[in-house]
């Protein structure tokens, strides 16, 4: 898949995730050192046919080469160049398997993928949401929530699909259906400019052992129920270990743990590569 430069959003317009950081002079740094291999697709409620239909649609975006396919898509949010904003029918929230609606449900938090411009949503999930439900001739409708309430919404019946930068787990696999992936991604952990702690890490053995030394005082924060929270705090059933020698400080988005990290008061943020450099790219700015 070719990935273009990353496109520059204006957190500073998106008041709900700057939190005063923009204008300050301090400078973040991502260290692009894969943490982790992973892989995300969009979870479905258990033995839906959904999953079918989904695959297909997305076999053909894999296909089409063109702008309008997947690899054009997922390119115009890196490059800067997408154009595409939802709205909302104004309506009480539909639930799944509703006749006229595909419901989604998101976390508008985590760009490229979904977030907000304004009170409209976008970002690569969402543009392919829309894609879907023109194909399936139902009228898109997007629930954003917190990550951590998908899935139980899934299985609830509360959304038809969840689209939100989802990697693909056992544990995850156990509760919902997932559609084919379309997309690999990996942890990578941030810093401020000019914190030397990683410069001579080669390897995630080697940023892996420099965490393993630090204690309590040293906090990383990560989004809550993401793979990030779960590689640092540590889980059983997706296989990490974690860092129990050093704090991990959860957040309701990415980008309010790096807004603490500008402002001082953790010391490194853990968290999926391509969001990691959109917003430091939109801090820095």
């Amino acid at each position: 898949m070719k990935l273009t430069k990353t496109v520059t959003l204006s957190l500073c317009m998106m008041g709900t995730l700057a939190l005063g950081a923009c204008g300050k002079q301090t400078k973040l740094s991502v260290k692009s050192i894969a943490l982790t291999e992973e892989e995300y697709a969009f979870a479905i409620q258990k033995g839906s046919s959904l999953v079918a239909e989904v695959n297909k649609v997305m076999a053909e975006l894999k296909a089409d080469k063109s702008a309008e396919g997947l690899d054009g898509i997922i390119n115009s949010f890196f490059d800067g160049t997408a154009t595409f904003e939802y709205s909302n029918p104004n309506v009480a929230t539909p639930k799944a398997n509703d006749p006229t609606y595909f419901v989604v449900g998101t976390n508008a938090y985590f760009p490229p993928f979904e977030y907000k411009n304004g009170d409209k949503f976008t970002g690569i999930d969402m543009k392919i949401a829309s894609v879907l439900a023109t194909k399936f001739n139902k009228t898109l409708y997007i629930v954003d929530t917190e990550f951590s309430s998908l899935i139980p919404g899934v299985k609830a019946g509360d959304y038809d699909i969840a689209m939100a930068g989802m990697t693909v787990t056992e544990t995850r696999k156990e509760q919902v259906d997932f559609a084919d992936p379309y997309y690999n991604s990996a942890q990578v952990i941030t810093v401020k400019e000019g914190d030397t702690t990683f410069d001579e890490c080669k390897t995630p053995e080697d940023v892996e052992n420099i965490l393993k030394s630090k204690g309590k005082d040293y906090v990383v924060g990560t989004q809550n129920g993401t793979t990030g929270y779960m590689y640092t705090a540590g889980d059983e059933d997706f296989g990490y270990d974690g860092f129990k020698n050093l704090t991990t400080k959860g957040y309701k988005t990415g980008a309010l743990a790096m807004t603490d990290l500008k402002n001082g008061a953790i010391n490194a943020v853990i968290l999926d590569e391509q969001p990691s450099k959109m917003i430091v790219e939109a801090f820095n700015k």
